[in-house]
């Protein structure tokens, strides 16, 4: 249990990005490309249980000191770092080897995979700290995901999409700093000293905005859905899942998508039924 707590499973939400071109393309009926995909998931989850790891063995000093992140195994000591690098080597090689059994082939994929490794180890070491570039990595890695998955089926990932992707990971990142701010202060790390609240609330809205821009375009774009414009329907519902995220943000949240989205379940109803929707227009209409 301690080791499957040191891999953060629950963070793996953010992996089903890796979806999103199989979905669009329509293809989700077809098993081949399916099974491609799963097993991407796979090897995404341990890439990314990778990074936690050693982010882990990194700041286990600071990790003691901290209300919450004291508990971890690391830092609490119920794994030794000994074993915690062992067992991020074996995380690692799974993440090539499911990688591989998705594919058959070393292509671009394992880029991918390498890609996402380094800038997020190069934020652990230090780009963490340097104002905006910290927002970026988190972004490119939600993007890292969505042209991941587009690779392992071999389709192309809208412009629209893209841009959605962009401005969406934008809003999810500086709403995190913003609430980091609000609710434990700027000494709790380092880069927040450089941000303020008001410049963080303006480029966080105006990144929902976008966001919304961006989506409803590519919901009526012909080569996303041929003579099918029925998407424009999801519309409403994405503007209402976002504004009960915003809503989240507002009150007492610290900020972490993964834990705004998992704490609230008005807010997994609504996802659920986007979900729905999105998919009956898709594959049935």
């Amino acid at each position: 249990m301690k080791y499957l707590e040191l891999m953060r499973p629950k963070h793996y939400i953010k992996n089903f990005l890796i979806f999103l071109p199989l979905i669009f393309s329509k293809n989700l009926g077809n098993v081949n490309l399916l099974l491609k995909v799963i097993l991407a998931f796979l090897a995404f989850n341990f890439a990314a249980s990778f990074v936690y790891i050693i982010n882990d063995i990194k700041d286990v000093e600071k990790d003691k000191l901290h209300e919450k992140k004291k508990n971890r195994p690391i830092a609490s000591g119920r794994i030794s770092i000994k074993k915690a690098t062992l067992f991020s080597i074996i995380i690692l090689l799974c993440s090539f080897l499911f990688n591989y059994l998705a594919l058959k082939k070393l292509d671009l994929s394992y880029l991918y995979i390498i890609l996402y490794i380094v800038i997020n180890i190069l934020y652990s070491f230090g780009l963490k700290n340097i104002p905006l570039v910290d927002i970026v990595i988190l972004v490119t890695g939600f993007v890292i995901r969505v042209f991941y998955g587009a690779n392992i089926i071999n389709v192309d990932v809208s412009n629209w999409l893209y841009l959605t992707i962009i401005s969406g990971s934008f809003y999810l990142g500086l709403g995190k700093r913003r609430n980091e701010i609000k609710r434990v202060g700027k000494d709790s790390r380092e880069v927040l000293k450089y941000y303020t609240q008001s410049f963080l609330d303006k480029n966080m809205y105006m990144c929902l905005a976008i966001s919304i821009v961006f989506y409803s375009l590519w919901t009526v774009d012909m080569n996303v859905l041929g003579k099918n414009n029925l998407l424009i329907w999801t519309v409403p519902l994405v503007i209402l899942i976002l504004m009960r995220y915003s809503m989240n943000i507002e009150n007492d949240s610290l900020g972490d998508p993964v834990d705004v989205i998992l704490e609230d379940k008005i807010l997994i109803g609504l996802v659920l039924i986007y979900v729905l929707f999105t998919m009956a227009i898709l594959y049935f209409v």
